[in-house]
């Protein structure tokens, strides 16, 4: 790797640990050979990442920022066409990033209690958002209804990207359809 900032090298190394963590079991992975593929010394990996849990960890987290960063609602905006542009950008990130997300979602590689959190916030988070989009108010039985919509989406998106049992425009419709359902 050619002299980079601090940022840009650990973007770059953020980038492979999303593509080595999702084609790897975390224990078949070691710090030489992220610094191996990354064309890095190790020491210069443990400036970035005190170790391999830490680059887990902080590539977990890139993740779920990328993912928060695509889910916004702006709330003078038709919610039909909120709805439908950010679960599109949904689908494409899941299918982007289809071996990370089934294994963080199915308890799969490198999971611990730090990145079970994680994935929780983006879980609150989203449902945050989701209630300021409906106008939802912080009702405890809706809270309950959107979380049981949203373990929906998800396994239904795992079964999605496992078998494409129907195209995205249906599967669309179909997280549309409960989530209009459960807010009316």
């Amino acid at each position: 790797m050619a002299r980079q900032t601090l940022a840009s090298r650990r973007a770059q190394l953020l980038a492979l640990g999303r593509e080595l963590f999702s084609t790897h079991a975390y224990d078949a992975i070691s710090t030489d050979d992220i610094a191996q593929a990354a064309g890095i010394s190790k020491g210069l990996l443990y400036h970035y990442f005190p170790g391999k849990r830490d680059y887990y960890v902080a590539t977990v987290q890139s993740l779920a920022d990328e993912l928060l960063s695509l889910l916004t609602f702006a709330p003078d905006d038709d919610v039909q066409a909120t709805l439908a542009r950010t679960l599109e950008h949904f689908l494409d990130f899941i299918e982007a990033n289809a071996a990370m997300y089934q294994a963080l979602l199915r308890g799969g590689i490198g999971m611990d209690a730090e990145v079970n959190a994680l994935v929780e916030r983006v879980r609150r988070t989203v449902l945050e958002r989701i209630q300021a989009l409906f106008g939802l108010g912080d009702d405890p039985m809706m809270q309950l209804r959107l979380y049981g919509w949203l373990g929906f989406a998800e396994h239904t998106s795992l079964e999605w990207l496992a078998h494409h049992p129907v195209d995205r425009t249906r599967l669309m419709q179909l997280w549309l359809e409960q989530l209009v359902a459960l807010s009316a």
